[in-house]
């Protein structure tokens, strides 16, 4: 997964099987200027074999730029780093991680348009945890998981991928094996999810999907 800054100038990227977070300055042009920093993550959490080691699968920079948020899908946490924008580089905060249940792992996350939360995709649970975060501390807490199934499905499934709506009223997550994007309503104030529907996707093992600009379109 990669993310760039809204400013433009820094581009980071998860290195799944490294189990690292890594920072490139971006020239005016949007061409890669040059390595900036590179972080190796370390542990392991229950899963024999998707858990051995390290897997840093997501970067999501914070709305206001200052920070960046980190799934390690290997530990069962969300690291997050301080993103030191004039260097056009990231380091860890030393006490805002974020931990997540053991066997879950953690896949993507995205930020609500206010900041406000944080919202965690569990690719092996099959479930998103709502966090909250403090934009001027980067300190987060959690506040509900949520399953990302409807509860009369049994079968085999792992999610993919999740958006949050430009309006902040929807966040939308995609299950494969279910296949299926699952539809959750967002309280603004508390920031916690109800599923409102599935939706078949009409094919096999959804990886992916986005919002068209303005959120009307699903692709």
């Amino acid at each position: 997964d990669l993310a760039v800054d809204r400013a433009g100038g820094l581009l980071a990227v998860a290195e799944y099987t490294g189990g690292a977070v890594s920072t490139f300055a971006l020239a005016a042009d949007g061409a890669l200027a040059a390595p900036t920093s590179r972080h190796a993550h370390a542990g392991r959490s229950s899963h024999p074999t998707r858990q051995e080691a390290p897997h840093a699968h997501g970067v999501t920079f914070a709305p206001d730029g200052r920070f960046l948020a980190v799934p390690d899908l290997g530990t069962d946490e969300v690291r997050i780093y301080l993103v030191d924008r004039a260097g056009r580089t990231v380091r860890p905060h030393p006490s805002a991680t974020l931990p997540i249940a053991p066997g879950s792992g953690p896949r993507h996350a995205q930020f609500s348009p206010d900041g406000r939360h944080l919202y965690v995709l569990n690719e092996l649970s099959s479930t998103i945890t709502v966090a909250e975060f403090a934009a001027a501390s980067g300190q987060t807490r959690t506040v509900a998981t949520v399953p990302t199934l409807p509860a009369s499905f049994h079968g085999p499934s792992t999610t993919a991928e999740i958006v949050v709506d430009p309006t902040g009223l929807r966040v939308y997550a995609s299950n494969r094996g279910h296949d299926s994007i699952a539809v959750f309503s967002r309280d603004p104030g508390t920031g916690r999810l109800a599923l409102g529907q599935t939706v078949a996707t009409g094919g096999r093992t959804p990886r992916h999907f986005a919002l068209a600009p303005g959120g009307e379109w699903l692709l």
